[in-house]
């Protein structure tokens, strides 16, 4: 008779953090992605006859578009990763504030007196770049961590 005797195999778990890469280099590729996205789509729009003037007669130049959209995605990068940090279920904690951030982005829009096409035009590129960045930021960050 024989007697088969199983050696238990250690099992390794990483922290959540190692496991998923750093946000900050997915963040930097996406913001230039969201950059170049509404910096085409805005040079579209503007070649279509969309002014971006507002009330005042001064208008947002095509490359503005690029250093805005890279600027705030930024921001929002950095909001993730304090998230990833501190936040109790870091994924749903940064798509609510961050969809709540671009709702927020809309208000100026509206009110700085550009005209309807510029306006909506601005929104949708707002709502665009966030349709391109949420997702692949809060797909780095876990659903839930762990209690210390």
């Amino acid at each position: 008779m024989s007697t088969t005797t199983q050696v238990p195999v250690p099992t390794t778990t990483k922290p959540a953090a190692a496991t998923r890469p750093v946000i900050w280099r997915h963040g930097v590729v996406v913001a230039v992605a969201a950059a170049a996205t509404t910096t085409a789509l805005a040079a579209v729009a503007s070649a279509a006859g969309v002014s971006f003037a507002d009330s005042t007669g001064a208008s947002i130049p095509v490359g503005g578009f690029a250093t805005t959209t890279i600027a705030l995605v930024l921001i929002g990068v950095a909001i993730a990763a304090v998230m990833a940090r501190v936040a109790r279920r870091p994924r749903s904690t940064f798509t609510r504030t961050a969809v709540v951030l671009t709702a927020l982005s809309l208000v100026p829009d509206a009110t700085f007196g550009f005209d309807a096409a510029s306006a909506i035009t601005l929104m949708t590129l707002h709502v665009i770049a966030a349709a391109i960045v949420v997702p692949v930021l809060a797909g780095r960050l876990v659903s839930e961590r762990a209690a210390r």
